[in-house]
């Protein structure tokens, strides 16, 4: 379990870490950071990766003038952009022989046109949301390359989720990450951004949830009332 610990440390004290980074690394730090975000938004085996608190964080450090924010806001749109066209067009490039009926019990061309039909018509604010709630920034878009989604489409409205979500957490931590109190308790603030971050995740799961009790409920009623004489 040491390697949750120590993950667990990483989010806790990210400013610190960073700080070290910056330390150690000078201008390599903005790789490190993009090679992070990219990774996050681009690979979707890595959806664990800090993605709002680095931001905000990252802001922070700017701010004493370990960073230039200008330029930190450019590279990390650039990641976030990157990251995202690369998922998307892995799932456009599995996405025939996943549904292939050759290859998949669960899956058919009907889900395939189903998917698609829903990136169509809600695909545009699916992308946007989807920035600012961790795991479904890592996998929306490998869903709306899976479903086909308009490529034009896709593109301008990952740019402009990647627009609001870099430049507000990063600027956000330019302006306000070294305000005393948010300084002092940065750690509580960070753990805040994260349960903030993953709150819409949690109520959408158990809106769900007392759905499939009710309907079972239901199913339940309806097979007594029909047992009965």
């Amino acid at each position: 379990m040491e390697w949750l610990t120590a993950a667990l440390d990483f989010v806790l004290h990210l400013d610190r870490h960073l700080g070290v980074w910056v330390a150690q690394y000078g201008v390599w730090v903005y790789g490190l950071l993009f090679a992070i975000v990219f990774a996050e938004t681009g690979l979707v085996i890595t959806p664990f990766l800090p993605g709002d608190s680095l931001l905000f964080v990252a802001g922070s450090l700017a701010a004493l003038g370990s960073l230039d924010v200008h330029f930190l806001v450019a590279a990390l749109f650039a990641a976030a952009v990157l990251g995202n066209v690369v998922n998307y067009e892995l799932g456009r490039w599995v996405s025939p022989w996943l549904f292939s009926s050759r290859h998949s019990r669960w899956l058919s061309r009907k889900h395939l046109d189903d998917t698609h039909l829903f990136f169509e018509r809600w695909g545009a604010a699916a992308i946007v949301m989807a920035r600012f709630v961790p795991f479904l920034r890592t996998y929306v878009p490998f869903v709306a390359g899976l479903g086909q989604m308009t490529r034009s489409v896709y593109v301008l409205f990952t740019a402009l989720g990647a627009t609001l979500w870099v430049g507000g957490l990063v600027y956000a931590g330019f302006f306000f990450g070294n305000i005393p109190w948010i300084k002092s308790n940065l750690g509580l603030l960070v753990v805040g951004i994260v349960l903030l971050s993953v709150l819409p995740v949690a109520i959408a799961a158990l809106k769900a949830r007392r759905a499939s009790w009710a309907q079972s409920a239901a199913r339940e009623s309806a097979s007594r009332s029909a047992r009965r004489p």
